[in-house]
């Protein structure tokens, strides 16, 4: 029996919605959650925080009822949440136990589909050029992008092609015209969309340093190189070659106030060397990451805003709620800042943690060598970012 064709409960359950489960585990209130997924699909990932209670027993376990061995497993909390793929059995599930163990359980609408489907914008306040700019946040894989908007006139850095749609719809309340699509590199853990909106008419940007990796349609987008500049109303984007996550890693200076760094640095950790090149070239990526770091960020007034594509657990939103900080906070606070190039290179290529999920497929994807549907693409990107290097650059221990 698959997942798909378990039967509507006998007993009414109630659907906790994606966003209402964000806002208890932000609140830090307890959440007992039950995941049925396959234990493969649990382990690659699943939601995770410091008040959350969270037992995997797959669905099928449950196809025979609900037995000792099962009762032994599931956690006690209430309401205990119950988390499939897509909602269909952990519904069914749901309320099998309220029926055979008078608990209240409930529903998480759409699944992981649906938690992976929350993505938020956030003013960032530090942000002191002309007009507004906004961080978009997806929790579940970390995700990071951002929206410049200026005297009618707007850009989005690091889109993802399943929130398409959320940006021209942003762009057109704040009543002004999306003018940007922009990359700072080829993403190893989601799909752009860069490329949908360049078709909406929207001018798609890639770094030029890029296109040597094999963009097949690198003729349809303007090629950033190092220096270039974009004007969006009032607020000037400036190009800034960052090269040691890709070959191509640009970061994109907004107004001399915020530095959008893509995967090259982030508030807690910087960037992984090995997604280009393996193994074997990680080494001398390192070394490119290093000297990116000392001679074009570190090199930046300390006031200047520092915002990565992506966050981790171990990151610490700032008081506007944004995972941004400063040059001179992160110089002070990240150990791997200030060391020599040597030990540097040593700790970043010390414990980095797995690839990304699918990261072959979707670097294909994002070179447009292959052309997955809306299905296949949202399925490809879901899990956890793993962009970054071990947290110990953090603080060098």
């Amino acid at each position: 029996m698959s997942e798909a064709v378990f039967p509507t409960p006998q007993v009414p359950v109630e659907s906790l919605e994606p966003a209402s489960l964000k806002e208890q585990i932000e609140a830090e209130e307890p959440v007992t959650i039950l995941d049925v997924r396959a234990e493969s699909e649990f382990q690659e990932w699943h939601i995770d925080g410091e008040t959350i209670e969270i037992v995997n027993v797959p669905y099928f376990e449950f196809l025979d009822g609900v037995d000792d061995d099962i009762l032994d497993d599931i956690p006690h909390g209430e309401p205990l949440v119950v988390i499939c793929a897509k909602g269909d059995s952990s519904e069914f599930i749901a309320g099998l136990l309220m029926e055979e163990l008078d608990i209240t359980a409930v529903n998480l609408a759409e699944g992981m589909n649906g938690w992976a489907s929350i993505y938020e914008a956030v003013e960032i306040s530090s942000y002191a050029g002309a007009g507004t700019v906004y961080q978009y946040q997806r929790p579940s894989s970390g995700c990071l992008g951002y929206l410049v908007v200026s005297d009618g006139e707007a850009a989005v850095v690091d889109p993802l092609r399943a929130f398409a749609d959320r940006y021209v719809g942003d762009v057109e309340q704040a009543d002004a015209s999306l003018e940007y699509a922009i990359d700072t590199h080829v993403h190893a853990d989601h799909i752009s969309g860069v490329r949908d909106l360049n078709g909406r008419g929207v001018t798609g940007v890639i770094p030029a340093a890029a296109v040597d990796r094999g963009v097949v349609d690198a003729d349809d987008f303007v090629q950033a190189a190092d220096g270039d500049e974009f004007r969006v109303g009032e607020a000037v984007i400036e190009t800034v070659y960052t090269p040691g996550h890709t070959s191509g890693m640009t970061s994109y200076l907004v107004d001399d106030s915020l530095l959008l760094t893509g995967d090259g640095l982030f508030i807690e950790s910087v960037a992984r060397p090995d997604l280009e090149e393996g193994d074997e070239g990680a080494p001398e990526a390192a070394r490119e990451l290093y000297a990116s770091l000392q001679n074009r960020v570190l090199t930046l007034d300390d006031d200047v805003v520092v915002a990565g594509a992506h966050f981790s657990d171990a990151a610490d939103p700032a008081m506007d709620g944004t995972y941004t900080a400063s040059i001179g906070a992160l110089t002070e606070e990240m150990a791997a800042l200030s060391m020599d190039e040597a030990a540097f290179v040593d700790l970043i290529l010390s414990d980095m943690p797995p690839r990304p999920a699918n990261y072959e497929e979707i670097i294909a994807t994002n070179l447009g060598q292959q052309q997955p549907d809306d299905d296949e693409a949202f399925r490809l990107e879901l899990g956890p970012n793993n962009c970054a290097a071990s947290q110990e650059a953090l603080t060098g221990d």
